[in-house]
């Protein structure tokens, strides 16, 4: 193969330099904040057509939709995903704390709301597992059994109509709140939100509930009534209080709940493993619920082994009504909550099948439907919704194009809430709890992750085990809390604690410039690590900033100790001989004849014998100085001239710098310069360099020359510089 070499030539680029070849203006294409504001309140016709398109894009689709290659997919697609809309609305709805025939009303409208406002063409909104349990957590601990005892005779009948209504109010507040929060957070463009969910958090945390969606369906398996527990710890209690109540286990219902579970896992497996011959899966739960509810209504299996059934269904729909706003004090926690899961697990779902087929969700569009969908939703007692995985890939391994489908299935789920639902009235509680426990297999199989996580990033391995185990034992709510905030420190320690490279070091073979050291960080510098910079700075460039610092300031001392002393020998020399001159002429003055006459009086006269000695001791003290500050400078010119002369930062990781950022080059550059060491500046992004020049960065002192466009110019430039420099003392 042959290997084809490229040299450029070019001058060496530093920032001042670069302005001018590349003839760098002022303009800016960026609007002003008075332009931003008049433009944002500029109205025309085209541009409410954009703004109604975009805020409601079925208007912007449906017109074009092609009827004949769609249609068919879409209308085989909702048949599908209506089938399974049925089973998992009656099962799910127990979980969340209400009565099944409300999980049929939670796949239905919040459906066509979506269908009106959202982006994905695939996903399926409705009764997800993990929501339900969010809810039934809320709703259970606002609403326990214990509140609504009534007066029969043993002192502890449950008013259970009290209580379902009360729960149902509960239930449709926070579906209204939960989406009031996320119109909100749409509106002001905030759907980046749910990437402070890490993918190991969010799949630690559906795999958390999962576990908690199955301990709360053991009870309908083993035909048991176990006290209600909330808070931390509840599941623990839960569970203790289960395996004391197991000599009490219906065998009836534990047979039913049995045959169930090896029926849907065996028919699950064959649909699975003839995914590709059949034309959509077998729909195992649909079938099982119907044979389910004809064998206990003609076996009367509830009236002669008192199996547990779903009860009362009401058929037709209620009437809208406004939720109680005295309870969003107590849901705001809660509600924001179920509103960064829910949006979190549907954004994902739409994403991942909007790249697989080639089109594009918008994030905030997507918060705004999802919000919609449960606000109307919780008007019509519908309890918070998001996407199914499991609906999703039916929705779109068997043909659907659009959300058409969606419309097939609330078609016919209407039809089965205003005509058939009363059927299902004597289903067995176990057969739906079957249901749920089957169809958690996907979530647990995200135990896989932990060996893949334990190869490749032990970080993340940790927050999924630290998010599994605190919403385990914590609970849904609370377990959230914790896992974001430790999600968030172990970010903070991981930009804290960043690499720090000489150029060196990246490889064996690389070698390192004689007096140059080029130092890179992997992080950007922010007030959160400035300081760990500098220290590694020192660390990896051998240079103790402080101690020559130190020295420095020692030396400078030292020198103007010597010059002070110099100073007042030369005053002291100076007086003297002003005394002695005086002295003289005094005494001729005194004696103008005789003895006086052109002789001196040495007694009065300066001693050049005591200036001599007096020089020498000052002499000798200088010398002990000079030998010092001459050990000091041989030191340091050693350290300078054998080893570093020159340090460059390459700043190429950085994208922003704050002000503590800006202080801390300002620092090191006038710490450098005060030990004759060259500090450089090199690979400064364009938005950098903007906002150095804005805070004062550069100055007489911090000219732009030290910075250059890219590493090997600034290792050109010091090596030119020292080249001459050396030419110069030779």
């Amino acid at each position: 193969m042959d290997k084809k070499e490229y040299v450029v030539h070019r001058e060496v680029l530093d920032d001042e330099r670069l302005d001018e070849v590349a003839q760098k203006g002022t303009w800016s294409t960026q609007l002003t904040i008075a332009e931003r504001v008049k433009e944002s309140f500029r109205c025309s016709v085209s541009r409410l057509k954009l703004m109604v398109l975009s805020w409601v894009p079925v208007l912007s689709w449906l017109p074009h939709y092609p009827v004949k290659e769609n249609i068919m997919g879409d209308l085989i697609s909702g048949c599908s995903v209506a089938i399974m809309h049925l089973p998992q609305g009656l099962a799910y709805a127990p979980l969340a704390g209400l009565r099944p025939v409300f999980g049929l009303y939670t796949s239905f409208y919040p459906v066509l709301i979506y269908f009106i406002f959202g982006t994905s063409r695939h996903i399926s909104i409705g009764t997800f597992a993990v929501v339900s349990m969010m809810v039934g957590s809320v709703v259970e601990r606002l609403a326990p059994d214990a509140n609504f005892i009534g007066n029969g005779t043993n002192g502890t009948n449950v008013n259970t109509d009290a209580r379902d209504a009360y729960r149902v109010q509960i239930a449709s507040s926070l579906a209204v709140l939960t989406g009031i929060f996320q119109i909100l957070l749409g509106v002001v463009k905030f759907g980046f939100v749910v990437n402070y969910l890490s993918e190991p958090l969010v799949r630690a945390y559906t795999t958390g509930s999962a576990f908690l969606v199955c301990v709360s369906q053991l009870k309908y398996i083993f035909g048991i009534t176990p006290s209600q527990f909330s808070g931390p710890l509840s599941v623990i209690y839960t569970l203790v209080d289960i395996c004391q109540l197991l000599p009490k286990t219906k065998v009836p219902e534990l047979l039913v709940s049995v045959v169930a579970l090896t029926i849907l896992i065996a028919i699950k497996g064959i649909s699975a493993y003839y995914r590709q011959k059949l034309p959509l899966p077998i729909p195992i739960e649909l079938f099982l619920i119907v044979a389910a509810t004809l064998a206990t209504h003609f076996g009367g299996l509830n009236s002669k082994y008192d199996i547990g059934v779903v009860g009362q269904i009401p058929s037709g729909l209620e009437a809208p009504s406004a939720p109680d706003a005295t309870l969003f004090t107590q849901l705001i926690g809660d509600a924001f909550a179920v509103a960064v899961v829910s949006y979190t697990i549907s954004i994902s779902l739409a994403k991942t099948f909007a790249l697989k087929h080639g089109y594009k969700v918008e994030n905030n569009q997507e918060l705004l439907a999802l919000g919609l969908s449960n606000t109307v939703g919780g008007f019509f007692q519908c309890y918070s919704v998001t996407a199914s995985l499991s609906r999703t890939l039916v929705q779109e391994s068997t043909g659907g194009k659009t959300q058409v489908a969606g419309i097939f299935s609330s078609i016919i789920l209407l039809i089965a809430i205003l005509q058939i639902g009363s059927f299902f009235e004597d289903l067995p509680m176990a057969i739906l709890a079957a249901i749920v426990v089957v169809n958690l297999k996907g979530m647990f199989m995200q135990f896989v992750d932990l060996p893949m996580l334990w190869r490749t990033n032990k970080v993340d391995l940790l927050v999924w085990l630290v998010t599994f185990i605190s919403t385990i034992l914590l609970n849904l709510d609370l377990g959230l809390a914790v896992s974001v905030g430790f999600a968030i420190i172990t970010l903070i320690l991981r930009i804290q604690r960043f690499w720090v490279l000489l150029h060196p070091d990246v490889s064996p073979q690389a070698k390192e410039i004689p007096g140059i050291k080029i130092f890179r960080s992997s992080a950007s510098i922010n007030y959160t690590n400035a300081e760990m910079y500098v220290d590694a700075l020192q660390e990896k460039s051998g240079i103790d900033f402080g101690k020559l610092l130190s020295a420095h300031k020692k030396q400078e001392a030292e020198l103007k100790q010597k010059q002070d002393i110099e100073k007042n020998e030369a005053e002291k020399e100076a007086k003297n001989q002003v005394f002695g001159q005086v002295s003289n002429f005094s005494l001729t003055e005194r004696f103008p004849s005789g003895l006086g006459t052109g002789r001196v009086n040495w007694a009065f006269q300066h001693d050049p014998t005591i200036s001599i000695s007096d020089s020498d001791m000052g002499c000798h003290g200088d010398d002990g100085i000079n030998q010092t500050l001459s050990d000091g400078d041989e030191e340091q010119g050693r350290v300078f001239r054998q080893g570093t002369h020159s340090i460059i930062l390459d700043m190429s990781t950085t994208s922003f710098v704050d002000t503590v950022t800006v202080n801390t080059l300002k620092n090191i550059f006038s710490d450098l310069e005060q030990i004759n060491l060259d500090i450089y500046l090199a690979g400064c992004q364009v938005c950098v360099v903007k906002q150095l020049e804005t805070a004062g960065f550069f100055s007489e002192f911090i000219p732009k020359s030290k910075l250059f466009v890219t590493v090997h110019d600034a290792v050109l430039h010091v090596r030119k510089k020292h080249s001459r420099t050396d030419l110069l003392s030779v």
